[in-house]
């Protein structure tokens, strides 16, 4: 009999893979989601609920009498969200998959690679602090009632419509234009980016696996980019010389304030990871996509349609303000 597994969400950057992998894998799959994306449709061998997942009750309603080997749950981000699912799902999932976040990890890491048993702290980011505080609630529910929670941290993981740039496309354009582009730092800290197919490998790896109900694992690339490169890489891609600009990660917090968590609690820091853990629990699993094939892909998919290629004025226009005052003080 085939493994049942419900994704709560789907049609995520992340899920939509995962949903991928698991019917690939023969593996009984339904979504449950609000049905708004048109971007990353589910295969048609998935059957679809409609819920908001907001709404406890009317989760309850659509999953009468319904029990599942496995439920990934995509879209929880506060403990209360957390504490809710605890009470739908005790009694109807084999296994509770939570997806946290690498972020959650001790930022800055006092050392190198990041493991499993890293700290868990980031005063800059209430992102990661919102999802530290749902691990320490669903991990509570397994250590008190045997909840069956298996947590999993992505890292920066990306498909082809996703630019891991600070602008997004925006800085595609400003590479292809000529236009010098703002990097954090000096560009030289460390970073791992990891495609969404080889996550969802590992993932589906995990799925209906006892080894790893009440335990916690990370899922990213082995290969290491400093910022400069992957820069560069994504300039390669679209047929460009980028043309970088340094700025201090404070500096460019303190003129887009958006930017402070993302940069300050996340992205100015190294973070390199050690995959042994999930290597020992899926055998034969690697990430296998390097970034600048992965680079390849993002620029296709965005010039095969020109709607995708959205420029933000506003941004554009802040870098450019920014650049110029930098090069008054170089």
């Amino acid at each position: 009999m085939s493994l049942s597994v419900l994704f709560i969400g789907g049609t995520g950057v992340i899920s939509s893979a995962c949903v991928d992998a698991a019917v690939r894998a023969g593996m009984d799959v339904t979504t449950l989601n609000r049905g708004n994306s048109a971007t990353r449709p589910v295969p048609d061998a998935v059957e679809s609920l409609r819920a908001d997942v907001r709404d406890a009750g009317a989760v309850r309603r659509v999953l009468a009498g319904r029990r599942f080997d496995a439920v990934a749950d995509f879209l929880t981000f506060t403990a209360e969200q957390a504490r809710a699912n605890v009470k739908v799902f005790s009694g109807r999932a084999g296994q509770f998959l939570f997806i946290s976040s690498a972020s959650a990890y001790q930022t800055p890491p006092q050392r190198l690679p990041v493991v499993e048993s890293t700290p868990l702290r980031n005063p800059m980011s209430q992102y990661s602090r919102d999802k530290i505080a749902c691990e320490e609630l669903l991990t509570e529910a397994y250590r008190t009632t045997g909840f069956p929670v298996t947590i999993v941290r992505p890292s920066h993981t990306y498909d082809p419509t996703h630019v891991p740039l600070m602008s997004g496309w925006t800085d595609v354009e400003r590479m292809r234009r000529g236009h010098e582009v703002v990097v954090h730092g000096d560009g030289t800290s460390l970073w791992t980016l990891t495609h969404h197919t080889d996550f969802a490998t590992a993932f589906t790896g995990l799925l209906g696996n006892p080894l790893a109900v009440g335990d916690g694992f990370h899922i990213t690339s082995d290969e290491v980019l400093s910022w400069n490169q992957i820069y560069e890489l994504m300039g390669s891609a679209a047929g460009a010389k980028p043309r970088l600009v340094h700025v201090p990660s404070d500096t460019i917090a303190a003129v887009e304030p958006e930017l402070s968590a993302p940069l300050l609690g996340d992205k100015t820091h190294s973070m390199v990871f050690d995959n042994t853990k999930i290597k020992r629990l899926v055998p034969g699993w690697t990430a296998r996509t390097p970034f600048s094939e992965g680079a390849r892909q993002i620029v296709a998919w965005h010039d095969a349609d020109p709607r995708r290629k959205t420029v933000d004025r506003a941004a554009d226009t802040l870098w450019d303000g920014l650049i110029a005052a930098m090069a008054k003080v170089r």
